[in-house]
């Protein structure tokens, strides 16, 4: 830590924060013709603990005259509603076009009076410590808590002079500007392994991850189940073993227009010509489901993940074993199955489910993948994540109002390729293989990232505590 920040003998002086800013300070409407362009600026153009705004965005004084908050250049916005406050949507209101600024009424506006530096007024009140108190003082109704203006008046602020400010601010930005470096590294780290794993993902629905089993079998003499003969065995067990009512009726073979070619011994199936059951769930009213413990786990989409692992720690939630025999015995889902989302976006969740409990149950915005003998179902979680396959259902989904929503009839009617079994196997082991080396740099990636926050934290706790 360098001397600026710590090498100080006596304390600053604190001073109630409206000793520092005007909190929410009326507007100066001098000049402002109704046809004048001011910048616009929602809460989704503050960036959540970075600092920077996005004023991009112009419109007439007339639009935003009323109902929104209005600022100039130098005001200190200070997000005020939850969770947008908690994670650190505060920003210095710079280049706004002709000075003035109109956004979100959830800010609170601080405008730094005379010997203060706006930069600095920034930093304390994006500091952890300051928001974690403003917190505690939020009122309000859940999920609609609010910082009062009263807090932001009377909360302390050490308040050196105007010189020692720009010293602290000069020193925190030398410093996050090390740390930002760092911190941009290890993102463009997880923007390649993203695309490695899109890659993986991509050779192997392509048939280029390992050797093919036809290349295997034409160099050792031998015969082999091509993809065709084994969907011609799946077919015909399915067949074999309807005790549905009526006549069976064979499912649909897929449309291959299109499509890319095939791998030798490969062939496209639609997903009902592999699987034994495709069908999505349904929600049984509120008070049927209960929270953190139960007798049969329920999955939302929030549950499904990127990488065809399943999430339960995320808002665990059950239904009574009568609610699944009963009026969710449709939904049920059982270890293996390959789960998906189908309302989005985005869409391409896909989770297999595990072991952990004999039966599960699923919501409307989830369908089931029950693969038949002869697929491998984490083969078919793979197909599922990866862009090939995801681009054809991202471009069959229905959108309304920004929503995607994928029918369970377009799941149905999805072509899938089919290796010969031994390759599927094959190809599995060598996705997860691959895989594995990816989550673990991931995780080693995060770490360090939450490394690099708490670090930023530190530095503002310091710099405020011996400013």
């Amino acid at each position: 830590m360098s001397t600026v920040l710590s090498d100080l003998k006596v304390l600053p002086r604190c001073v109630p924060l409206s000793d520092a800013v005007q909190v929410n300070p009326k507007i100066d409407r001098t000049g402002l013709a109704d046809d004048i362009q001011v910048s616009f600026v929602p809460m989704a153009a503050v960036g959540a603990a970075s600092g920077h705004i996005d004023v991009s965005t112009v419109r007439r004084y007339a639009e935003v005259k009323k109902g929104y908050t209005n600022f100039r250049n130098g005001d200190v916005l200070f997000a005020k509603v939850t969770p947008c406050m908690e994670n650190g949507k505060m920003a210095v209101a710079r280049q706004l076009k002709n000075g003035v600024g109109f956004g979100s009424t959830e800010f609170h506006v601080l405008r730094p009076r005379e010997g203060v530096d706006a930069q600095y007024i920034y930093y304390f009140v994006s500091s952890q410590t300051f928001r974690k108190e403003a917190s505690g003082h939020m009122t309000g109704a859940v999920g609609l808590r609010r910082v009062p203006s009263a807090f932001l008046e009377n909360a302390a602020i050490p308040l050196p002079p105007l010189e020692r400010q720009r010293e602290i601010v000069a020193e925190l930005e030398k410093q996050f500007s090390r740390l930002d470096e760092a911190v941009a590294n290890l993102q463009r780290v997880k923007a390649n392994l993203k695309r490695y794993k899109a890659s993986v993902l991509k050779a192997a629905v392509e048939g280029r991850l390992v050797e093919t089993e036809a290349s295997i079998a034409h160099r050792e003499g031998r015969s082999y189940e091509t993809g065709e003969r084994l969907l011609h065995r799946i077919l015909g067990e399915k067949r074999s073993k309807w005790t549905g009512k009526g006549k069976y009726k064979e499912p649909e073979p897929p449309v291959v227009e299109g499509l890319n070619l095939l791998s030798e011994g490969w062939v496209y199936a639609t997903a009902e010509q592999i699987c034994d059951q495709i069908a999505s769930g349904s929600t049984p009213s509120p008070e049927a489901m209960f929270s953190g413990a139960g007798e049969v786990p329920f999955l939302k989409v929030y549950n499904l993940t990127f990488d065809g692992s399943l999430d339960f720690t995320v808002k665990p939630t059950f239904v009574s074993n009568a609610t699944h025999q009963g009026m969710l015995a449709r939904s049920r889902s059982v270890p293996g199955d390959v789960l998906m989302n189908i309302v989005g976006p985005p869409l391409g969740k896909v989770s297999v489910v595990p072991p952990a409990f004999p039966e599960w149950n699923i919501n409307q915005a989830i369908v089931t993948f029950r693969t038949s003998a002869g697929l491998v179902n984490q083969l078919l979680a793979h197909w599922l994540l990866a862009q090939p396959v995801l681009s054809r259902l991202e471009w069959t989904a229905k959108a309304t109002a920004g929503q995607h929503n994928l029918q369970v009839s377009t799941c149905r009617k999805l072509p899938i390729p089919v290796p010969p079994l031994a390759e599927q196997i094959r190809i599995v082991a060598e996705v997860d293989r691959h895989l594995s080396i990816v989550r673990e740099v991931e995780a080693e990636v995060d770490t360090n990232l939450k490394r690099a926050q708490a670090l930023r934290q530190a530095t503002l706790v310091k710099a405020f505590s011996a400013s």
